[in-house]
């Protein structure tokens, strides 16, 4: 094995990008060549990183008195006594299992978190956490974080999105925290603090983005409702935005400023005219 750099140019600097690769030979008894296989992809690394891979891909050959390149992580030699930190591993063995999404999901909990919004919900729902086996925080986060990547409906979390992610993980928790019921059941308790919300929101907006409030936008969207929706009291017919006219729907206010943050929303009765908002 050795190490492979590919070099391109960006923005007129050029870039190195560095390979793991292995010769193998390939084709017909008669007509082998020779021919390269990635085993392992480094990126960008820096010269210090580059000199470290090439010192672990080569040995010395003391039978030839030379050094030359041999297996990663040879499996049919010994590992030396100085190497303390070194393990073999048996590459053809090797088994990728469960991968999970991590990347898109830490951000999403990284930005709950700058935002302040972990600890604003977990003062506000400590109150119902002795009764719960899971934090409504976390639940909630969850929901969040689910909507920002990948929308869709509680039960579609329930069933397909959250094994796959490593939400489990990064809330420190088990599939509890993604029980249909309990994502059902989340949103009724953040209603009655929407107020403190459009507080909190709007002085992290100022503490991180200094984002001025002189000037604020207003728009109005509609959302229609599959069903009668008995147990919606604002939903109504009316001027329907989806050219959903066979269904009820309500009217969704949204305040933002000029660069995009939201600061406050309101429903309203699904007839409400845009004029009387």
């Amino acid at each position: 094995m050795f190490l492979r750099a590919k070099v391109r140019k960006k923005d007129g600097k050029e870039h190195r990008y560095f390979s793991v690769v292995e010769n193998r030979r390939i084709g017909p008894k008669q007509q082998k060549r020779m021919a390269q296989r990635t085993v392992l992809y480094l990126g960008e690394i820096n010269d210090g990183q580059e000199a470290a891979w090439r010192k672990s891909l080569e040995v010395f050959d003391e039978s030839c008195q030379r050094y030359s390149t041999l297996s990663l992580f040879p499996e049919d030699r010994e590992i030396p006594a100085e190497a303390s930190s070194s393990i073999q591993v048996k590459l053809s063995e090797m088994e990728l299992r469960r991968p999970r999404m991590f990347g898109n999901c830490w951000l999403g909990c990284e930005l709950w978190r700058q935002l302040g919004l972990q600890a604003f919900w977990e003062e506000k729902l400590s109150s119902q956490v002795q009764r719960e086996t899971v934090p409504w925080e976390k639940v909630l986060r969850l929901l969040v974080v689910n909507r920002l990547i990948e929308p869709g409906s509680e039960f579609r979390l329930h069933r397909q999105w959250f094994d796959p992610t490593a939400m489990a993980e990064l809330l420190e928790t088990d599939f509890a925290v993604a029980e249909k019921d309990r994502l059902y059941r989340c949103l009724d308790r953040i209603l009655e603090h929407k107020q403190a919300l459009f507080v909190h929101l709007r002085q992290r907006w100022q503490d991180l983005f200094a984002a001025p409030f002189d000037v604020l936008l207003y728009d109005l969207t509609s959302t229609y409702i599959e069903g009668e929706g008995e147990q919606i009291p604002q939903a109504r017919y009316g001027y329907s935005r989806d050219q959903r006219f066979d269904c009820k729907q309500v009217v969704i206010a949204l305040v933002i400023t000029p660069e995009g943050f939201p600061l406050a929303y309101e429903v309203m009765d699904g007839n409400t005219s845009d004029k009387t908002t």
